[in-house]
């Protein structure tokens, strides 16, 4: 009979029972720093099958800020505030060998394959934008924003996988897609229309507060020594006790700001000397940059505003986008299975141009902004990136990625790092970590952070 850990029931269950009745007080350093130093934003834009990578890997370290590979031209002017590495590996797919565009999309945030004995239902784990909205969305209006070009309505069943995982990167909870809102007007009435909800808050004490950390803290510990099924029990618990934690906490913190504003004392969120928000102008014809544009102008005021500090865009899904503003017409799927023939080989490099493009208009955007001491962009982590590494042969050894912005100076921008070491949990763990999310488990496979990312 093979060993086992044991555990006190009524010790657990004590200790348990604390944390159902305190509410969790990790994010509050967020409120604590805001008066001197602006908060961090995470934003993850995606685009799927792959790149032509001769023209988007840099070719050396030292090229890479003074000629960057033709992909990255468009984000030349603030290739100094970006950082790249080669070696950052996708999650395995076996046993579902035959769904990668299933995978590439619910992998990505996720780190993590579908549950394999339920595949025709959504079960796979709550990804990285999610966990931190988890611990920072509490202290805004939305605790995260979920943008996406096209439709999430795409009807496939790669290895009698569920269909949701074709169009949907954030999960709520292993069993929970979240919907991407893809009408911009839509996205600006969500954003400042909608009346906020108040509600009571509870007084909590200094030990109430500590006695939390204590019993979170042999929470760890206890998943150490649980096997897989119960690990994923117990991160569950806490994420649905830490949801409504947070919240708790985030209305005691709107009570003191709106006390102060009363007083006269001004909010601590905004500096006089930064930028006034943005000008959003819905576009009236179809180019799909002018689209995408608006999309990203909307996920840039959010931060701006303070109205959301997560936010996911899916730029496209795999299968079903084409883009005529190039001059053609042909899918982006079909043009991936080149086979080397040139001339799909320069339409896959001109899809992902285009797409780097929008990216770098969002990001231009963030860096002409200040905030604090600096600009938006220094106080914020964005990821534009892929699913597959080669469309052509639906490879994940070396997934592209680009992380613009230093994340309030956790990230070393400016450089490309062509050996790296790590995997696609292990990237989002580590950037995660950078953006001061409290990190109790690993993100999906992770088994470290890269610690080569930060400054």
């Amino acid at each position: 009979m093979s060993k086992r850990a044991t555990i006190n029931r009524r010790a657990c269950l004590k200790g348990l029972g604390v944390s159902l009745a305190l509410p969790l007080f990790d994010s509050q350093g967020w409120a604590d720093t805001s008066g001197t130093k602006p908060p961090v934003r995470l934003g993850f834009m995606f685009m799927p099958h792959g790149v032509i990578m001769d023209q988007f890997w840099p070719a050396s370290a030292e090229s890479y800020l003074a000629a960057p590979p033709p992909a990255l031209e468009s984000l030349r002017p603030v290739l100094d505030q970006c950082l790249m590495m080669k070696g950052v590996s996708g999650v395995p797919i076996a046993p579902f060998n035959g769904a990668p565009h299933a995978l590439e999309l619910s992998t990505w945030l996720t780190a993590t394959l579908p549950a394999a004995d339920k595949r025709n239902e959504i079960n796979i784990a709550i990804s990285a934008d999610q966990i931190a909205a988890n611990h920072v969305g509490a202290f805004t209006a939305l605790p995260s924003l979920e943008l996406a070009t096209m439709p999430q309505t795409w009807k496939e069943n790669q290895e009698g996988l569920n269909e949701g995982y074709y169009s949907h990167c954030s999960f709520r909870s292993p069993t929970q897609a979240l919907p991407a809102e893809v009408n911009p007007r839509n996205v600006l009435y969500r954003l400042f229309d909608k009346k906020e909800q108040t509600g009571g808050a509870s007084t909590l004490s200094a030990i109430d507060r500590s006695l939390l950390d204590i019993v979170l803290g042999g929470a760890r510990d206890l998943r150490r020594s649980l096997p897989v099924t119960d690990q994923k029990k117990l991160d569950e618990y806490l994420d649905s006790v830490r949801s409504v934690e947070r919240r708790i906490a985030a209305i005691e913190y709107r009570q003191k700001e709106a006390a102060l504003e009363k007083a006269g004392v001004r909010p601590s969120r905004r500096h006089e000397s930064d930028s006034p928000p943005i000008e959003i102008k819905i576009p009236e014809g179809e180019k799909r940059s002018e689209y995408m544009q608006v999309m990203c102008d909307l996920n840039v005021l959010a931060f701006q505003t303070d109205t959301t500090r997560v936010s996911t865009y899916i730029g496209s899904t795999p299968n079903g986008a084409s883009y005529p503003e190039l001059g053609f017409n042909d899918q982006h799927h079909s043009n991936t299975h080149h086979n080397n023939e040139p001339e799909k080989v320069r339409k896959v490099a001109a899809i992902t141009e285009f797409n780097i493009r929008q990216f770098a208009y969002m990001v231009k955007k963030m860096h002409g902004l200040k905030e604090g001491g600096g600009t938006l962009l220094d106080n914020c982590i964005m990821m534009w990136g892929s699913g597959l590494e080669d469309g052509n042969k639906h490879t994940r050894a070396n997934l592209p990625f680009v992380i613009a912005g230093k994340g309030g100076g956790a990230v070393k921008t400016g450089r490309f790092l062509p050996g790296v070491s790590g995997n696609q949990g292990d990237l989002l763990t580590t950037l995660l970590a950078c953006a001061g999310i409290p990190i109790d488990r690993p993100v999906g496979i992770a088994t470290k952070q890269i610690e080569e990312i930060k400054a």
